[in-house]
């Protein structure tokens, strides 16, 4: 490799299941009958000065459950002899793929799926991306988008449900980054980011990407580049259906997908006649500390623990609660504590003051989105939901005190629940991060 040329290249994966297994959904007993569209990874490699590459995998599952994602890129390490802090396994949260979770009340990890299809696909796609690098230049365009409506709907009684509510907090822009070779000019990569539930099909039986993936197939139709889609501030955004609601069927998944689409190839648009750059890579990882809550009083679990038993059928939510509740029962048994933080390890990614990819394994409310992008010193800041595993949500302060379903998983997805102004802390983590490799263009 040349020195200071950007270098990028591409791969991609068929990850789809055999028809009859089970699907994530929202219930642990939802099999596929019928394939709408195949499931995919799509693997994007960048590199500068001759260092290691970065890979970034984009992949059509749901929540890629923490242990899951590290097994998977830990493959992916081993085959392409790159540390795993270079590899970042983002889920695009389509709800009508094999579940790769394995967080309490969805049921288990689908071990044959992950073990026989999704991690060699991964391990294929990376090394596919690797091995096809060339000299590469990129572009940026923006624009906004109204597939995703925020769906924390407000009841007359103050309560939140999931549904559609208009007046709600939302990012729409949607972000089209575009690599082509530097010397041909012709296309390598094209990452579309947007922050939205992939539900428009809801609980539905049929194998499918979802919105996002009639979108990418459009875009990559009308450009003939390969496309991969990664998550934004995906938390409290909905799919904006026509029934009103959050989730649909397979008609809506269509419906919403055309929409997505005919945006997507819009906002690409420019990017045929822009003026492209090719800002070095910089990637920079530490451990943060996020700060955590103080457990429920011993009371409150015993009298909890006294009404329901720790092996009974619970789905969804609580099964979430119960896994917890029982989780802290068995720490005051054992007269343990939990850490007054959590230690979380990213790797943010900048092409120079352009582009920064802040990637967390939480599906983050979209006011952090603006946010960040509101304070960064880069002119394209992108919070990545959903990658490097899943932790649950991750709310603002004030949609704490509202409560709702995104909060009970908030304070109930991990021993270690994170405090209510997490969403600052964590904030403040990447715009020091920025902010010093802004200041200093050396590569990290």
């Amino acid at each position: 490799m040349e020195k200071n040329v950007l270098y990028a290249g591409a791969g991609r994966a068929d990850i789809t299941p055999a028809v009859g297994g089970l699907l994530y959904g929202y219930n642990d007993d939802t099999y596929s009958n019928a394939c709408h569209d195949r499931l995919e990874i799509k693997a994007l490699a960048l590199a500068n000065e001759g260092e290691q590459p970065v890979v970034m995998l984009s992949l059509s599952v749901g929540d890629f459950g923490t242990g899951a994602c590290t097994e998977t890129r830990n493959a992916v390490a081993s085959e392409t002899a790159l540390p795993i802090d270079r590899i970042l396994a983002s889920a695009t949260h389509t709800h009508s793929a094999p579940n790769v979770s394995g967080v309490a009340g969805w049921g288990d990890v689908d071990r044959p799926y992950l073990e026989e299809i999704l991690i060699p696909g991964a391990v294929q796609a990376a090394k596919d991306a690797i091995a096809s690098l060339v000299p590469a230049e990129f572009a940026v365009a923006a624009g906004l988008s109204e597939v995703g409506v925020n769906r924390r709907e407000l009841q007359e009684n103050g309560s939140i449900t999931l549904g559609q509510n208009p007046f709600g907090m939302q990012d729409k822009t949607m972000t089209v980054i575009r690599f082509r070779h530097k010397e041909t000019k012709r296309g390598i990569f094209q990452l579309v980011h947007y922050g939205c539930h992939g539900t428009a099909a809801g609980n539905n039986h049929e194998i499918t990407r979802d919105w996002i993936g009639i979108m990418t197939d459009r875009l990559e139709a009308e450009t003939g580049i390969c496309t991969g889609f990664w998550n934004g501030c995906v938390g409290d955004i909905g799919p904006r259906l026509s029934n009103g609601k959050t989730v649909g069927d397979i008609h809506h998944v269509e419906e919403l997908g055309g929409v997505a689409a005919m945006d997507a190839v819009r906002i690409a648009r420019p990017l045929d006649r822009a003026c492209y750059e090719a800002s070095p890579l910089h990637v920079h990882t530490e451990d943060i500390a996020l700060p955590c809550r103080p457990i429920p009083p011993k009371e409150e679990i015993y009298t909890y623990a006294a009404a329901h038993p720790r092996n009974g059928h619970y789905v969804n939510i609580d099964g979430m609660i119960n896994a917890y509740m029982y989780a802290v029962y068995d720490l005051y048994e054992a007269g343990d504590s939990v850490p007054s933080a959590k230690n979380l390890r990213v790797s943010v990614i900048t092409l120079g003051d352009s582009v920064a990819f802040c990637p967390v394994p939480y599906e983050l409310f979209s006011e952090i989105g603006l946010r960040l992008r509101r304070h960064a010193p880069i002119r394209h800041a992108l919070a990545l939901s959903l990658t490097n595993g899943f932790e649950a949500y991750l709310p603002t302060k004030d949609a704490i005190s509202r409560g709702g379903y995104e909060v009970d998983c908030f304070r109930y997805g991990s021993i270690s629940a994170l405090a209510d102004d997490t969403d600052t802390v964590l904030l403040g983590h990447f715009l020091r991060i920025l902010r010093t490799q802004n200041a200093d263009k050396t590569p990290l």
